[in-house]
């Protein structure tokens, strides 16, 4: 039986905030190396002769971002499927399980969270292989981690006897466990039985989808309307929305595992983190780069008298005297300080900028878009500026504005500009005007990035004032 992974790329991370934001998550971020999360997901799966191509599950918004990441590391995946929102991992997998179904009746489904870290790479490798025969023989086959402490912002899995279905190594599951308080930790690390829930799991595609239906029959029936309804968009495959949208959202434990019979355990010591806040990443990135304090300092950081402590200045000289135990996280638009003890509650700046109607948990200043990005760099009454890159062939969509004019310069390459029914040329230090309700685009026709500065001006400035006639990427 072939192994197929599937990498669950949604999410938004906000307990990373400021660096990740729901336009642009922790998975897609490079918080760990030079590669973005997703990008050393996949990287972990090469050389692998076991494993077939994988296939890929993310939010409708980060699309274009996911293919750019993979086509820069040079990975060709089965497809991605797109979810209109957000559902957790039960109803993704169900409806990763049918592609795979029909591409293979016998597909075995590795799914991998696109955000975690694995540091040793061999051996989870051979705890896949370990789990391989149990699962082709019809376990539901969950890893867990070897815990190195007592750690109270994971689940924990308690396993039993071996496992009938599979070889050494191979547990069943005595029960699932809430992420406990710090006594419960410490008696669980004790026992020695009990391993961190990983979320991440092997099993036969059409045994997860029997189970689902013993136990979510909602789920599994919206699941397949909605894999039915799906279509083929560009490089992408869309799930019907109307099917997906009324879908119940749970966890795969809380839908299946925790219910099933045939659920399995194999403890796994892979130097796993789920990166689940800035003290985790921390813990990870100390490990590797710490310096003689315990800190670990990414940009232009001055300290003195610091220790063990995360500063990271993605923009701006950030100097930090005298402290410890701090995480100092510094963007463009956004500064965070927070001691390691606290860095759950990040999460409620979260809630509070979504309640006071802000958009930096939205987005960063700078925004990606398919055909490039742009940043703004100025803003006042009645007129923004931005900096704006078109990547080489890229191409803004035909549109018009109702409340907003434009005008554009040329810095850096050469920009193809459509104003009415007039299309020309502009190059570096040339300039064009857009009046408000003219239909218009903009694209890079040349070999290099398009650099410009647009200086909108008008009674509304908001990006919801576009109208679109014709786009290449088939936004709505």
């Amino acid at each position: 039986m072939n192994i197929y992974p599937v990498i669950l790329a949604g999410g938004s991370g906000t307990r990373l905030w400021p660096l990740s934001r729901e336009a642009l998550p922790k998975q897609l971020l490079p918080l760990c190396s030079n590669q973005s999360m997703l990008q050393e997901a996949l990287l972990r799966l090469e050389d692998w002769p076991e494993l077939m191509p994988p296939l890929l599950t993310c939010g409708n918004e980060h699309r274009f971002l996911v293919a750019e990441q993979l086509r820069a590391i040079d990975v060709v995946p089965l497809d991605i499927l797109l979810e209109p929102e957000s559902k957790n991992t039960a109803p993704t997998v169900a409806v990763a399980a049918h592609y795979l179904l029909q591409q293979d009746k016998d597909a075995v489904m590795l799914v991998l969270p696109a955000d975690h870290v694995i540091g040793d790479v061999e051996a989870f490798h051979a705890a896949v292989l370990q789990a391989r025969q149990a699962a082709e023989n019809g376990a539901l086959v969950t890893f867990g981690i070897v815990p190195s402490g007592p750690e109270t912002g994971y689940g924990y899995i308690r396993r039993g006897k071996a496992a009938s279905q599979g070889g050494e190594g191979c547990y069943a599951v005595e029960r699932f466990v809430e992420k406990p308080d710090r006594a419960a930790a410490e008696a669980f690390v004790a026992d020695k039985a009990y391993s961190w829930n990983s979320g991440m799991f092997l099993f036969r595609a059409e045994r997860y989808l029997e189970e689902l239906r013993e136990f979510r029959p909602a789920i599994a029936d919206s699941c397949q309307k909605a894999f039915d309804g799906a279509y083929h968009d560009l490089d992408f495959c869309r799930l019907n929305e109307a099917s997906f949208t009324v879908c119940p959202p749970e966890s795969i434990d809380y839908a299946v595992m925790e219910h099933t019979r045939h659920a399995v355990v194999v403890p796994a010591d892979i130097g796993w983190s789920d990166v689940g806040s800035w003290s985790a990443l921390w813990a990870v990135l100390q490990e590797a780069e710490g310096d003689s304090e315990r800190n670990v300092l990414r940009g232009d950081v001055y300290t003195d008298n610091v220790r063990n402590s995360m500063i990271r200045a993605e923009n701006r000289f950030v100097a930090v005297i005298g402290v410890q135990d701090l995480v100092v996280v510094e963007t463009k638009d956004a500064v965070l300080v927070v001691h390691k003890d606290q860095v759950q509650g990040v999460k409620k700046i979260v809630e509070d900028l979504k309640k006071n109607s802000r958009t930096e948990h939205m987005n960063h200043m700078q925004v990606y878009r398919p055909w490039g990005n742009y940043e703004g760099i100025d803003a006042g009454d009645r007129f923004q500026v931005k900096r704006i890159t078109v990547k080489p062939g890229g191409k803004l969509s035909l549109q018009m504005h109702h409340h907003r004019a434009e005008h554009w310069v040329v810095v850096t390459g050469t920009a193809l500009i459509t104003r009415g029914d007039e299309e020309k040329l502009l190059t570096e230090n040339e300039s064009t005007y857009i009046p408000i309700g003219v239909k218009h685009r903009l694209e890079n026709p040349g070999k290099m990035p398009l650099h410009l500065i647009e200086v909108q001006s008008g009674g509304y400035l908001g990006e919801d004032d576009i109208v679109r006639f014709d786009d290449i990427y088939r936004r709505s």
